[in-house]
């Protein structure tokens, strides 16, 4: 009963509602995607059917590659379909792969989660 309890606790957490859009947080559905110095939770902001925005939240990457993967992935996946933003082909940051990855695949997490809980 108590772990009954928790999951739905945790999937309350992870996605909520904000202003029309789904908001879903990656800290808990990414524990285990590492960049290079940790863990790249986002915030993927979906409304109607379609990625709104990403928003980075606070992580222990390095600062300086770090700008540089923010700079060029968050705007990536902006007004794509669902569908389409999990299918798209996204290059990593040179000098910043480790990082890159795991935002693109915070970002596939987030979008698969919302596609299996949203009502």
């Amino acid at each position: 009963m108590f772990s009954v309890l928790l999951m739905s606790f945790i999937a309350d957490e992870t996605m909520t509602k904000e202003n029309g859009s789904f908001v879903i947080n990656t800290t808990e559905l990414g524990k285990d995607v590492e960049g290079y110095q940790g863990t790249t939770p986002l915030k993927v902001y979906i409304k109607s059917g379609k990625v709104e925005k990403i928003e980075f939240l606070k992580s222990t990457e390095t600062p300086k590659y770090y700008v540089k993967v923010k700079k060029t992935l968050q705007d990536k996946w902006n007004g794509k379909k669902v569908k389409e933003a999990k299918t798209m082909q996204v290059d990593v940051v040179t000098g910043a792969t480790f990082s890159s990855e795991a935002v693109i695949e915070n970002v596939r997490r987030a979008l698969d989660y919302y596609q299996s809980h949203k009502k």
